[in-house]
């Protein structure tokens, strides 16, 4: 699986108006806290990888959810786009302590406030996400999966055509993770 990821820096009042004009789908609002990894074996900055630990809630249906990530090195020069592994964990704490009985060390968190809605585009469906992101600022992220390395190009075509139509200028595409804007600040 790839997701195809691009980012830019928005204000979100507005960009949140524009998304209801073009009948996005408003899905929820979560908040996420990113704690992100350093390998014992090997520079995760160094490779462009990253294996984090993700706890998600979401206010508005009382839920909690806690799922770990690797992410692969960044696949191509013009977006996020990167090979990821995902899934869900019973226990993050636990997971957190056979982590670093591995060696692996924490190196940050990140924590944001997220709006995700649902927009279509040509072939493919895109969730445009509305970031909060402490310490860091407020951006837009349009994404969505593709099965093969193949799709990577005409899926990140249609994300720059989703940031088009909502009047956000995709030469404005950040290709730095929130981790690293954070560490930046």
């Amino acid at each position: 699986m790839y997701e195809v990821e691009v980012k830019v820096p928005a204000d979100l009042e507005a960009v949140r108006s524009r998304l209801e004009a073009h009948d996005g789908t408003r899905e929820r609002a979560i908040v996420q806290e990113d704690t992100y990894y350093d390998a014992p074996h090997r520079s995760f900055v160094e490779t462009d990888e990253a294996l984090r630990i993700r706890r998600e809630s979401n206010p508005e249906a009382g839920s909690d959810e806690t799922r770990i990530t690797y992410k692969g090195p960044l696949l191509d020069e013009e977006s996020k786009s990167r090979e990821e592994h995902e899934t869900a964990v019973g226990d993050g704490e636990t997971m957190d302590t056979v982590l670093r009985n591995l060696g692996f060390e924490p190196a940050a968190t990140v924590r944001k406030e997220r709006e995700r809605f649902a927009l279509e585009n040509d072939e493919y469906s895109y969730t445009v996400t509305l970031d909060s992101v402490d310490d860091v600022g407020e951006y837009v992220e349009v994404e969505t999966e593709v099965e093969t390395e193949a799709d990577l190009e005409s899926a990140r075509d249609g994300a720059y055509g989703v940031l088009e139509r909502l009047d956000l200028d995709p030469d404005e595409q950040l290709r730095t993770s929130y981790l690293g804007l954070l560490l930046e600040s």
